[in-house]
């Protein structure tokens, strides 16, 4: 018994025709209608609203349909270094990655393309790094093999490709391929920071036991050259700040250090400045903090302190007593040659005795004062 199948393309459609499960040929809009002694068509349709073709049969037919392929579909194929975006009317459609092959539907769907060479740059610019972004603002755009970084103003970017250091980066979004290398963005702040030395046990050369406490400022001038000089330079700028305070403490005594505080930051200072201003790293000061002695040569600090302002004291009153002994001696010296400076100082007497007398009785006029007995009565 013959059986006629029936099969419709919409003209929003086009069709695979199969028989006996074997691709026969493309199918366009129309109707069509195979004879058979049983059913052995069938029919796949896709609709152009959606214009990737994704199907299991896409590398055969690139290669045995090429000329229908040509006509019927935009065909995308990458090479092994090669990226293709692909817009459809206008907007991102699709990243394709290397060594990949996609086709597209021709038909109310624009399909443009766009191609990068990986071998040219990993960077993306920045206009098509932001419609990747606008496409899934919550997912990043590793979906897309895309790495962004964005580097803070008053910082700088190293860019590591294959952990290779390659360049700098400005203060802005950086976006960048992800297929092929491993790309990296480390983020240095170039901004004056605080390094704090904190509790460095030290010995003077008189064998007293110090703890200092040690602050330094500084900031990158060459970041790039900095890492590459120094695996870490932070750590590096701190072990050569603790041996800059051994080489001042270690070769001054106790009393040098407490007399000239300022030498420890000289010569710590003199130690880091230039070797750090090789490398890329500015020291802009260096301070001591603290200088804490052990608790026992505190309070023999405290008992010599004492005893030199004790000393200090004692010789300052011995003076003011020699002084005043010799202006009373000057005195007496100009009270003997001259009455009238006798009589002046004898009046000057009476005045400071009289302030402190309530009542006061004098027989015999100034003179009875003067030359015989006062009587004084409170």
């Amino acid at each position: 018994m013959l059986f006629v199948q029936k099969f419709i393309v919409l003209k929003h459609e086009r069709g695979l025709l199969f028989k006996d499960g074997d691709f026969i040929r493309f199918l366009e809009p129309g109707t069509y209608r195979f004879r058979g002694l049983r059913r052995r068509y069938n029919v796949e349709r896709f609709d152009l609203a959606e214009p990737m073709f994704a199907h299991r049969l896409v590398d055969y037919l690139v290669e045995a349909e090429r000329v229908d392929i040509d006509r019927l579909f935009t065909l995308v194929e990458t090479g092994a270094n090669e990226v293709a975006v692909v817009y459809q009317n206008a907007r991102i459609g699709e990243v394709i990655g290397p060594a990949e092959r996609k086709l597209y539907w021709k038909g109310p769907v624009e399909t443009r393309v766009d191609r990068f060479d990986l071998d040219a740059g990993l960077a993306l610019d920045a206009k098509l790094a932001r419609e990747l972004a606008a496409l899934s603002p919550l997912r990043g755009l590793g979906q897309y093999g895309v790495y962004t970084r964005e580097v803070p103003d008053g910082h700088v970017g190293l860019l590591y490709v294959d952990g290779k250091l390659t360049g700098s980066l400005e203060p802005g979004a950086h976006a960048f391929w992800t297929y092929g290398p491993a790309v990296k963005v480390e983020v240095v702040d170039l901004r004056v920071k605080t390094l704090d030395v904190q509790g460095q046990e030290i010995l003077t050369r008189d064998k007293v036991s110090l703890r200092v406490n040690l602050t330094a400022t500084y900031r990158f001038v060459d970041a790039e050259k900095a890492v590459r000089a120094a695996k870490d330079p932070l750590d590096h700028l701190y072990k050569e700040i603790q041996f800059g305070l051994r080489a001042a403490v270690g070769t001054r005594t106790l009393d040098a250090l407490l007399e000239d505080k300022s030498v420890i930051d000289r010569i710590v200072a003199e130690r880091v400045g230039e070797r750090f201003a090789e490398i890329g790293i500015a020291v802009e000061s260096v301070g001591v903090k603290d200088i804490i002695l052990p608790g026992d040569m505190k309070d023999l600090l405290g008992k010599v302190v004492e005893a030199e302002k004790a000393a200090q004291a004692n010789v300052i009153r011995r003076r003011e007593e020699t002084n005043a002994t010799r202006s009373l001696l000057n005195t007496a010296k100009v009270m003997e040659s001259n009455a009238v400076a006798l009589r002046l100082k004898e009046l000057e007497t009476l005045e400071k005795v009289t302030e402190k007398v309530g009542n006061l009785s004098v027989y015999g006029g100034l003179d009875g004062v003067l030359n015989e007995l006062v009587r004084l009565k409170q």
